[in-house]
Parts: structure tokens; sequence; C-alpha cells
């Protein structure tokens, strides 16, 4: 039996009722039509303000998320560290959010993790968005290479300044950050805030961490470009490597515009463009890589090639990272092996994480085989636990 195919590991926390509950929600993801109109009918009845959020709490934000606030998450983060030796990545998945006084909220929220994280070893690292901590719209106007107004200089400068606090304070208690990307048209901005900041932070090892989306074709180039000025300057590069969020909201968003999608061709393309930023990134001795996948072929060759490169399985330089919910099958497996593996924990209030798990749902359908591997996986695992 292949490692990823021991369903007994794999669910070893989930109780009867939990596992029902994953295949009801698997069959239901599994059918587009009805992920489409499900969303539609959520995004109404929010808006509304109808008594829906019981419903959702019960079913598909109890799978997919930790809780509403940090404190609700722990019986959980407590659970996979203790008896499946998973660690969880605390991410605040409040989206959408446009005011300054959301921004300064996310920073506490942000700042009150990276203490949390100090204190809890089962927590490793924090997490946040650019868009956390600023207006999308101003990342997306310094990133077409337009000029700021004087206004929106200060309200730079103040983004800036929240990205070099919660740093500052992830370099005195010694707690990694993960930057995630976002959509194509802002991130030029936040990359290049990002790179300063690894600069600076980064001079010991790696403590901030950028994210690369690998379903864009242009990403491996900036990851070469990245390490040459990384040894010119002597810093240390931290990468968290996907594959992506937003490939429909690319796509469309460049035939409506009319430039070249930034997206590669295909699934295989994509796949490639991942596997080579992996062996890339573990030939270098001065990157750390966090492979964000639920890929089993690309969790494969990260074990193997740690094998190849005698990186040993628990080297904090290496770690594997899974959404809460979905490819317990890896996370556990790997965990099982003595490989560091983190499972991203969202949490927030059902309403503000509502947009979140509508893309989560609707990612999965698009992702070809996903939904249906983790389907069969759910009825191996209850025909076992009937015999």
């Amino acid at each position: 039996m292949k490692l990823f195919d021991n369903t007994e590991i794999a669910f070893s926390l989930k109780s009867d009722s939990q596992l029902e509950r994953a295949y009801f929600l698997f069959r239901m993801i599994q059918n587009q039509p009805m992920v489409r109109i499900g969303s539609a009918v959520t995004n109404f009845a929010l808006k509304a303000h109808l008594p829906i959020e019981g419903l959702i709490r019960s079913t598909v934000f109890d799978h997919f998320c930790g809780g509403v606030t940090e404190d609700d998450c722990l019986p959980i983060i407590d659970n996979m560290y203790n008896n499946g030796k998973v660690h969880s990545v605390l991410d605040y998945s409040v989206e959408g959010k446009d005011e300054e006084v959301s921004f300064d909220g996310a920073l506490a929220k942000i700042i009150r993790i990276i203490n949390f994280c100090e204190e809890k070893q089962s927590i490793p690292f924090a997490v946040f968005k650019p868009s956390g901590f600023g207006r999308f719209a101003l990342y997306q106007k310094l990133s077409e290479g337009k000029k700021l107004t004087s206004k929106e200089e200060e309200e730079w400068n103040r983004v800036v300044a929240r990205f070099h606090k919660v740093c500052k304070l992830a370099v005195k208690k010694d707690v990694p950050l993960l930057i995630d990307a976002e959509e194509s048209w802002m991130q030029k901005s936040a990359d290049e805030l990002i790179e300063e900041l690894m600069e600076l932070y980064n001079k010991e090892k790696a403590i901030v961490f950028n994210t690369l989306q690998m379903y864009r074709h242009d990403r491996m180039n900036y990851l070469k470009e990245l390490h040459k000025r990384a040894k010119e300057k002597n810093f240390y590069i931290g990468i968290k490597v996907v594959r992506g969020a937003y490939m429909e909201k690319e796509r469309e968003r460049a035939e409506e515009k009319g430039y070249p999608s930034p997206i590669c061709t295909d699934k295989k393309a994509t796949d490639l463009n991942y596997d080579t930023a992996i062996k890339y990134m573990m030939e270098q001795p001065k990157m750390a890589l966090f492979a964000g996948t639920h890929n089993e072929n690309s969790s494969y060759l990260v074990m193997d090639l740690a094998k190849t490169h005698n990186i040993k399985v628990d080297d904090n330089r290496l770690w594997f990272g899974q959404l809460f919910g979905m490819s317990d099958h890896i996370s556990y497996n790997l965990a099982s092996e003595g490989y560091n593996v983190a499972k991203y924990l969202p949490f927030g209030p059902v309403r503000d994480v509502m947009p979140y798990l509508i893309r989560r749902a609707e990612e999965n359908t698009s992702v070809a085989g996903q939904t249906s591997r983790e389907l069969n996986l759910l009825k191996t695992e209850r025909k076992r636990r009937k015999l």
C-alpha cells in the first residue's frame, strides 16, 4: 500500500459522525451546478440577514474552519498536534474589508497570533494577506506603476508600517511569517515590499515568507531573479509554494481586459511549474520551503528530494501544508513519517468567512480529481470501519 492510501491514519481523528459529514459535504461539492446555486443562495441569505448562520456553522463552516475566535480553535489545534502530530497555522480568513479600522484590527489580530505562536509549539507560523493590511486598489495602483496622490502616499506608509511592525515582532519571538499571494494585478507591489522585508529581516534565517502561485507561468523566472538578488545582498529566502487560488478570476479578467492570461496553459504545465520550483528551492542552502500542496505526486517528489539532498524529515527549513478539512490522507500520513506538517486553520465570524468558504467550494469543483479523490478515500474508510 502506498503511503497516502492509508485511510486509517488519515482519518484517525475523525469520529464516525464527522466522517459521515465529510462524505456528505464532498458529495455536494462534487456537483458543480449545486455549488453555484448554493453559493448564490448563501450570499443572498447573508445579505438579507436571514437566520442561516446556525446551518452554515454545523455543516460547511465546522468542516473547513476552526471556529469564530482563536480560542475556539484550541481544542482542534491540540487534538491535531497531540494525536496526529500535525501543526496548525491560524488563518484569520476575513476577506474584502477596505477601511483603516479593519486593517488596524487585522494587525492587532496577527500580533495576538504571533504571541500565541510563541507559547504553543503546535502553531509554528503566523499568516496574513497583503490586502488584510491595506486597500487592494492601492496595491493595484502601485503595481501598475501609477503615481500615488499625497494622501495615498500617507496611506501606503501606514500599510508599510503595519508590515514592519509584525516582522519586527516575528523576529523577536522567532515566529516565521507566511504572507499569502493574491491576484496578479496587485501582486507586483506586494512582492517588492516583501522582498524589502526579507532583505531586512531574513539575515540569519528565513522569517519572512512570500507565496508563489505556480499556476502563473512567470513565477519560476521571478524565483530565479529573487535568488540572484538574495545572493548579492546576502539574505535568506522563505517561500510558500502553492498552485494558486484565483485561476477562474485571472482568466476572466485577462479576457475582459484583452491582455495575455498570466495562467499556465493547462494543469500539466502548472504541475511542471510547481515541481520545477520545488526542485530549484531544495537545491539551495539558504532557502526555506513551505510546500503548500494537495497533490500526491508533488508530495512524493518533495520526500524524494529530501532524501537526495540529505535533508532530515524534521529539518525546520522544510514544511508541508494543507488546508483544514482537505487532504487528510497527505497531512496525517506525512506526519506519521516524521515530516513537518501544518494545516491552515481558518477562523473568523461566520458571516465574514463565507467569501473564503465559497471560494474553497468553487476551487474544489474546478480542480479535476480533487473532490473524487476525497470521496474515494472517505468511502474506503467507511468500509474499513464497518468491517
